[in-house]
């Protein structure tokens, strides 16, 4: 696929428009359609007939600081002991996936948070021998996890390669001091620049950096800048999200003054900094929210249009083959969801009563997973071959079946977002920008005023 989205160019015509609130679509449906009405058998069944291979998403919850724009389920803490307790109750979800698992295998692990180097060496460790103990792993699983430069020193690092992790993706958000204060999130460029270092000396063979656009007195100058110190330190890949700013939902964002935050069309103009510099550079735009280099896994997914995307965003693993554990933690296996309960008494609660902690899930209809698999091909790839579609899917008509979404997708046409014919659904370098909007076209769940250009945001 040729990459273009250095040309985008935008109105604010089309801002005033296309400014609406959109699923990230790392499901379909959407975690909000999960229900407390799940009956376990069907977790059971599922897990029953899973794939041989799946990939395991671990959540720890503990951090030192609360940083205020975040949204994650964490728990704020400065006592260590909490994370051993925690491990306890892990170990007993994990004895009771094993038994369901029998002979299945995970080709890749993935542990967010919260802050998973919150947790010590020590701690580090106990996780991992816990995970032998209980699960078993293809021979060339990838081990991830996210760190939080403030809280991994050089030994801690250098354990964490011992232990086996050879991915790491570093939360940096934005180097400004001045954003960084606002976020309550300080944390000196020279340790960060020291650790990515690091990290490459030590043979970590992928390396992320998150970087927050969106954020309290970002502007176009000062986040360029960040950019291009991004872009120095050379990693492997770059996660550039859109901070949602909803303080009745996440308290601590209640202390951000929304005054300082970017309007929506100095936000749009960070993204396009992102998109232009980091293409610029030799990166490729993997999509709404990820860049990667050419040679980089990802990017080589998306080339032969094998990208997915699940609850950890895009990935190179199976988007319908993976188990979350921990709190919170949602699994999607074989059209099949279920989460964990949030908080930490609920959770610990339900395994000491000889359960698994799942508070609701959800089954896919045949509806529902072909819109599932539309949306992420388009999400993933931009590009949509409807016939061969119809055909993969036994849809008779194409445009009969999905006349409503035609009907939504109209503007985006008329507009210049997306082509279309009776062959083929194509999302412009334009489009990309509200890849989301267009996808929510496709999305049964969601009614007219949810996707209607005139209602809410998106950037």
């Amino acid at each position: 696929m040729t990459n273009h989205a250095n040309q985008i160019v935008w109105s604010q015509e089309l801002i005033d428009k296309y400014n609406i609130n959109g699923p990230r679509y790392t499901s379909y449906p959407t975690a909000l359609a999960l229900h407390n009405q799940f009956p376990l058998s069907t977790m059971e069944r599922t897990l029953a007939n899973a794939p041989d291979e799946l990939s395991l998403y671990i959540h720890l919850p503990f951090c030192i600081k609360l940083c205020y724009y975040c949204g994650c389920n964490k728990v704020i803490t400065r006592h260590q002991h909490k994370a051993d307790i925690y491990l306890d109750y892990l170990a007993k979800e994990m004895a009771m996936y094993s038994a369901l698992l029998g002979h299945r295998k995970f080709e890749s692990v993935h542990m967010g948070g919260g802050t998973p180097t919150f947790l010590s060496e020590t701690q580090l460790s106990r996780l991992m021998d816990l995970l032998h103990e209980h699960f078993r792993f293809t021979d060339n699983a990838e081990w991830s996890i996210e760190i939080d430069p403030r809280s991994c020193s050089d030994d801690k690092l250098r354990h964490l390669r011992q232990l086996g992790f050879d991915r790491v993706s570093y939360g940096v958000q934005d180097f400004d001091t001045k954003v960084q204060i606002a976020i309550n999130r300080v944390q000196d460029t020279d340790m960060i620049k020291h650790q990515v270092a690091l990290s490459k000396e030590l043979g970590f063979r992928s390396i992320n950096l998150d970087l927050i656009y969106g954020l309290p007195y970002q502007r176009p100058e000062t986040f360029a800048a960040s950019i291009d110190q991004v872009i120095e330190l050379n990693p492997d890949r770059v996660s550039l999200f859109s901070y949602a700013h909803l303080p009745s939902r996440f308290a601590g964002q209640r202390k951000i003054d929304e005054s300082s935050l970017p309007t929506a069309p100095i936000k749009l103009e960070l993204l396009q900094l992102g998109i232009t510099k980091f293409t610029a550079a030799g990166y490729q735009f993997i999509g709404m929210d990820h860049f990667a280099k050419t040679d980089d896994t990802l990017a080589q997914a998306q080339q032969r249009g094998e990208l997915q995307r699940n609850f950890q965003g895009y990935t190179t693993s199976g988007q319908d083959a993976l188990l979350g554990i921990g709190a919170s933690s949602i699994s999607q296996i074989d059209g099949v969801l279920w989460q964990n309960v949030k908080e930490l008494p609920s959770y610990y609660k339900a395994i000491d009563s000889g359960t698994l902690p799942i508070v609701k899930g959800f089954e896919l209809n045949d509806d529902d997973r072909l819109r599932a698999a539309l949306i992420s091909q388009v999400i993933c790839h931009f590009d949509l071959d409807i016939e061969a579609f119809a055909k993969e899917w036994k849809i008779d008509d194409f445009w009969s079946y999905f006349a409503d979404a035609k009907r939504k997708l109209a503007p985006f046409v008329e507009d210049s977002l997306v082509e279309l014919n009776d062959q083929r659904l194509t999302v412009t370098p334009l489009g990309r920008l509200w890849v989301r909007s267009i996808c929510a076209c496709f999305d049964a769940y969601l009614d007219d005023a949810a996707t209607a250009p005139r209602y809410s945001k998106v950037v």
